[in-house]
């Protein structure tokens, strides 16, 4: 019987979606990773023993040797899968991904738009042309992964066409960006595949994207993804391949945290130590990580918001970061009920101590 684990952010992103998806497929190392929403604004951080990587087109049981699927809620670009492609292989990570047909595929006119766009610099934008490409894909011009293996000549036309739709300049730098845009694309070999592929797989891991409060339909407008980061879309795939055992893993850190622009309830500086890992830093589209303490009404907000969406599910907690702030989370604030409840830490922790049952919870385990 197909088994399914899926991976939600609770938050605004950032939770360790990457660690705990890494987790999952250490303990089912037979399993196929599915990522299910967003694209290559990703960054999952995985480290085993010396190694590390930040996932981005690939998802995170690559580094411990799992293949990895998009599904047709994605995006791709395939400049920045081609330039990971060569890091992962470097690491010696497992690079065999296959992408659903009607993915959609970023080019380099929609990162141009992103970054240009006045009114999306001031909502917030990760620079990589995520929103952009969701918005133009319905539009006319859309350009899916299917596409990517059609004849050149008709390849080229959509692209120009989708040049033209923003108003990208005609000179030179339209053919230098199409040729080298043309040139990545064919450096790849594609595995074009639509849900059918999975079916030869009984395990199945669902890697989430940012968290349920950027949500496009549940968060703050403007200042959300252009993405459902509930399990909504792992839910429906799930349904579409006839997979009845579900569990559901919800991440949160031990404190808030965002990551851009727009409401987060309450920030406020806090004493973290044992974070010198952290690969959410500075960059000039999201400015600083924010950082607050948890409230608890929030979690049980986004928890709520997901129970829509995964009836019958098992669900399960973890909670990462554990060791960077000295205050013990607050499980019997949680509304849910949990299968398990996980706790993480830096593997350069010296301050580990279990999670003290104060609540109605079934289990409590450290990984």
């Amino acid at each position: 019987m197909k088994q399914a684990k899926i991976v939600i952010g609770l938050g605004f992103g950032d939770e360790g979606k990457g660690i705990t998806t890494d987790f999952l497929a250490s303990q089912n190392p037979e399993s196929i990773i599915i990522r299910f929403s967003g694209g290559q604004q990703a960054a999952h951080t995985v480290m085993i023993d010396e190694k590390k990587h930040i996932h981005s087109s690939f998802a995170s049981g690559a580094l411990r040797g799992l293949p990895s699927y998009f599904s047709e809620h994605c995006t791709i670009h395939p400049v920045f899968l081609y330039n990971e492609q060569k890091e992962l292989q470097s690491k010696g990570g497992n690079v065999q991904l296959c992408i659903h047909p009607l993915a959609k595929v970023t080019t380099p006119f929609d990162v141009w738009k992103n970054r240009t766009n006045t009114k999306n610099l001031e909502h917030g934008t990760c620079g990589k042309g995520i929103g952009a490409t969701m918005k133009r894909n319905e539009s006319q011009y859309k350009l899916f992964a299917v596409d990517l293996i059609a004849p050149k000549s008709m390849l080229i036309e959509k692209l120009k066409a989708i040049a033209y739709y923003y108003g990208f300049p005609e000179d030179n730098d339209l053919k230098e960006e199409l040729d080298f845009f043309l040139d990545t694309i064919e450096k790849i070999n594609w595995n074009i595949q639509d849900y059918s592929y999975l079916a030869d797989y009984n395990n199945l891991i669902f890697e989430g994207s940012q968290g349920i409060l950027l949500d496009m339909d549940h968060g703050v407008f403007p200042n959300v993804t252009y993405a459902n980061t509930t399990s909504k879309n792992a839910m429906e795939i799930c349904q579409k391949l006839e997979v009845k055992d579900i569990e559901i893993y919800y991440v949160t850190r031990s404190y808030a945290t965002r990551h851009g622009n727009g409401w987060m309830g309450k920030e406020e500086e806090l004493p973290l130590v044992n974070n010198h890992e952290e690969t959410c830093i500075y960059n000039e589209y999201q400015k600083e990580l924010r950082i607050g303490n948890l409230d608890y009404t929030l979690l049980n907000y986004s928890l709520k918001i997901d129970a829509s969406y995964s009836l019958f599910a098992k669900k399960n907690l973890v909670i990462t970061c554990l060791d960077q702030l000295d205050i013990d989370f607050q499980l019997n604030k949680i509304n849910t009920e949990f299968q398990k409840v996980y706790g993480s830490y830096s593997p350069f922790s010296n301050n580990i101590k279990p999670l003290t049952d104060n609540s109605k919870q079934t289990e409590l385990s450290i990984s």
